[in-house]
């Protein structure tokens, strides 16, 4: 990738400045329910119809055909901007569309692309099972192939925001006397088919907010065209989703943080003056949290660069590891900005809720321990 912008690039950020400065949302976002819902989509629906969506979705789903440099020109405007974190969005858009855009027919592609990026619909993910998080490869949910048609019986946990969602992406073994990393197939579900029972997950983090669900399925029918790549080859259009999720799917957040270490850089010079910042010990750790961001930039470049040419590989795991724990650090350096006050701030603060909610991105997408197994054994070579 050249990282010299070009005058056409910087008239492409030009126009992405005057239009989110023009549209950025400026109500408070709600933190669960329907009003999320209506928040997210609606604000998906507005980018879309801006021209703004799927900067670089192909043309015949609704983006513009544009480069992953223009893209990121984006995410970086975005950031700067203050844009709202979607969440319910973060699936339909980053892990189903691109897993459908790589590996699904073209009757999927065109049915359900449009309707992610204009904002029709929510999707969450069905991967993780009770007693099988970390361990994708031992899931447990099957579904049995019957005429023309899945039935699918199981559960999955930790589902985000499944009671909100129009369809999930969804792994099942269809055959069971397969070897555990073979006979698991990846499926389109539809959240509203007869069998689906949701059950409420309350976290301590979150009080009074519903954000996860265990998801049980009772013989539940689902078409076998909805079946994403081959039947029983479902591991490997998953690791294509993991590749997307650890990888492309990030560059937003990843660039987002660097706007909140200049946010943490202002509010220290507020608070504790601006020579703490010279000999501090806050002002040290700005300074290193300041390289990180900027080597996270870095890895976000190389990885929209090889994203260009072919989908995520293992390498997207140094990324992943290193901005998971970079993410703890920086919202822990808020509090210790803040400093005694941070404990009579109310949970839904925003410095206060996202910290709590940092300790999750180690676990979620694979834990840290996993992502080092991976860039251990598949980057560097080295022996299980």
């Amino acid at each position: 990738m050249n990282l010299d912008y070009t005058a056409e690039d910087e008239i492409f950020r030009a126009e992405a400045r005057e239009w989110l400065d023009a549209n950025i949302p400026r109500e408070v976002r709600p933190p669960d329910g329907p009003g999320m819902r209506e928040f997210d989509l609606g604000w998906q629906r507005k980018q879309f119809e801006g021209g703004w969506a799927g900067v670089s979705w192909p043309v015949e789903y609704g983006g513009r055909g544009l480069s992953l440099t223009h893209q990121l020109i984006w995410y970086e405007e975005y950031a700067k901007a203050g844009g709202p974190n979607a969440e319910l969005l973060f699936v339909g858009c980053n892990h189903a569309a691109p897993t459908i855009m790589a590996r699904g027919t073209d009757e999927q592609k065109s049915y359900h692309l449009p309707k992610i990026l204009s904002g029709e619909v929510a999707w969450c993910q069905g991967f993780s099972e009770p007693n099988n998080g970390s361990d994708l490869g031992g899931l447990k949910c099957r579904a049995e192939i019957v005429g023309d048609e899945l039935v699918v019986n199981g559960s999955k946990i930790w589902t985000s925001s499944a009671h909100l969602a129009d369809w999930q992406e969804l792994l099942v073994r269809t055959d069971p006397a397969a070897p555990k990393h073979k006979g698991i197939s990846w499926v389109i579900c539809d959240m509203q088919t007869p069998g689906i029972e949701l059950r409420p997950i309350l976290i301590m983090t979150a009080p009074g907010h519903h954000h996860f669900n265990q998801v049980f399925y009772t013989d539940v029918r689902i078409p076998l065209s909805n079946v994403v790549g081959e039947v029983n080859d479902g591991w490997n259009v998953a690791m294509s989703t993991l590749g997307f999720e650890r990888g492309t799917a990030g560059m937003l957040e990843n660039i987002r943080y660097g706007a909140v270490v200049e946010r943490l850089v202002d509010m220290a010079r507020q608070r504790l003056g601006a020579s703490a910042l010279e000999n501090d010990d806050i002002g040290q750790r700005l300074a290193q949290l300041r390289a990180e961001v900027t080597a996270v930039r870095a890895m976000t470049y190389r990885i929209a660069s090889r994203a260009a040419i072919a989908p995520p590989g293992s390498e997207v795991s140094l990324a992943r590891a290193f901005f998971s724990q970079l993410q703890q650090r920086i919202r822990r350096i808020a509090l210790d900005i803040i400093g005694p006050d941070s404990i009579e701030l109310p949970e839904d603060d925003p410095w206060i809720r996202p910290y709590l909610r940092t300790y999750s991105n180690t676990i979620a997408a694979g834990t840290s321990e996993i992502q080092r197994n991976i860039i251990g054994e598949r980057v560097l070579g080295l022996p299980r």
